[in-house]
C-alpha cells in the first residue's frame, strides 16, 4: 500500500483532546535485532491537563506525569505506512483516560521521517519484529514496567499495522499477492519492491498479546484461510465502506470470513481508509485533502468518538483490566 508522501500532513495534525494523559517519549535501543525505536507512551494521569508541544503537535496532556494506578493493561498502538507515533493520538488519549497504559511506535523502516519506505518492503518484515522488541522493552527495561500486568496486553493497528497484528496474532503472509511494484512520488519505479525481497518473515507470533483491534488492515496476502489458521485470540475488526490506498474493502469482508478466531466485523459506513486516523484542522484539510476530506455524509471527529468507545469496551472484555491505585 503506498500513497503520496504526506509529510506535511502528518507534521500538522492535531486533533482536539477533552481529558488528561500522561505523556512521555521512550526509546528501545538498537541491538542484534533490529534498529533503535522511538515512542510515546500515554499512560493514566492524575494532574490537570495542560497544552504540551509535541514537535508540531499540541497535545492536552501531562509531559511525565506519575502513572496512577497500578497492574495496569498496556495497549500498543502500530501506524499505516508512511505513518507515526502520533497519527492516532486521540484514540491512545482515550484509552488512556481510561486507564490504560498506551504506546504508539515508529516503525524505523516505514515511518514518516524514513524516505526510503518508497523503495522498499522491507517493514512487512520487520514491523511485527518492532512490535516484539518494544514488549520486550516495556516489561522489562521501562521504568513504568513492574505497573504492567503482563498478562493484560492488547494491539491497535490501523491498515499496514493491522497487517502487522495479524502477524503478531499467529497468520502466515503470501506475499506473492502484494500488488504490483510501487512509484514514488517522482514516478520512478522502486526498483527492490518485489515480492521475493520480503519472502523471508522470521517467526513472529506473540502470545503475550491477548487481543486485537485491526482497523483496515492490508489483508491481501491473507487470502488463503489456511493462512490465518494458527490466531487464536479475539479480533475486533474494522472495515471502511469506501477503502482506498490499496485496501480492498473485499479483502477485509474476506479476511473476517476467514478468521478462525472469535472475532467480530465493523464496518464503518460511508467511512474511507485514511477515516480512522485523527481529525485534521481546517488548514491540513486544505494542503491534503485526499487524506483529511471525508464524504459529505461521513463526521470523523462524530466517528471517533464511538470508535475509541467501542475500542475501550472490547479491551475492558478481552483484557484482564483491574487497576489497583
Amino acid at each position: 500500500m503506498f500513497f503520496r508522501a504526506v509529510t506535511l500532513a502528518f507534521l500538522l495534525i492535531a486533533a482536539p483532546v477533552v481529558q488528561a494523559a500522561g505523556l512521555k517519549k521512550i526509546e528501545v535501543p538498537a541491538d542484534h535485532t533490529g534498529q533503535a525505536i522511538t515512542a510515546t507512551q500515554w499512560s493514566p494521569c492524575a494532574r490537570p491537563a495542560k497544552d504540551i508541544q509535541a514537535g508540531p503537535f499540541v497535545i492536552s496532556g501531562v509531559r511525565d506525569c506519575p502513572v496512577a494506578g497500578k497492574n495496569l493493561p498496556l495497549i500498543l498502538i502500530s501506524h499505516g505506512f508512511g505513518g507515526a507515533s502520533l497519527s492516532h493520538h486521540d484514540t491512545a488519549e482515550a484509552l488512556s483516560d481510561a486507564g490504560f497504559i498506551v504506546v504508539a511506535l515508529n516503525h524505523p523502516d516505514d515511518t514518516l521521517s524514513n524516505t526510503e519506505r518508497f523503495h522498499n518492503r522491507q517493514a512487512l518484515v520487520t514491523r511485527a519484529t518492532d512490535i516484539k522488541r518494544l514488549l520486550d522493552y516495556m516489561l522489562t527495561s521501562s521504568p513504568d514496567s513492574a505497573i504492567i500486568n503482563p498478562n493484560s496486553i492488547g494491539f491497535f493497528g490501523f491498515s499496514r499495522g493491522g497487517y502487522t497484528g495479524l502477524i503478531l496474532a499467529g497468520a502466515q503472509p503470501d506475499f506473492k499477492k502484494l500488488a504490483p511494484p510501487c512509484t514514488n512520488e517522482a514516478g520512478a519505479t522502486c526498483p527492490d519492491n518485489t515480492p521475493q525481497t520480503v519472502l523471508l518473515l522470521p517467526a513472529s507470533q506473540d502470545s503475550r498479546v491477548k487481543a486485537f483491534v485491526l482497523a483496515d488492515p492490508l489483508s491481501s496476502v491473507f487470502a488463503d484461510p489456511t493462512s490465518l489458521k494458527n490466531i487464536s485470540h479475539p479480533i475486533d475488526l474494522w472495515a471502511s465502506q469506501n477503502g482506498g490506498d490499496g485496501v480492498s474493502p473485499k479483502d477485509v469482508l474476506a479476511l473476517a470470513q476467514n478468521l478462525p478466531s472469535p472475532s467480530t466485523l465493523h464496518i464503518a459506513q460511508n467511512a474511507g481508509h485514511f477515516s480512522f486516523l485523527t481529525v485534521c484542522p481546517p488548514k491540513l484539510a486544505e494542503a491534503v485533502p485526499d487524506l483529511c476530506i471525508d464524504a459529505p455524509n461521513f463526521n470523523r471527529a462524530a466517528f471517533h468518538k464511538d470508535f475509541n468507545e467501542n475500542m475501550i469496551s472490547f479491551f475492558r472484555k478481552t483484557l484482564s483490566s483491574e487497576r489497583i491505585e
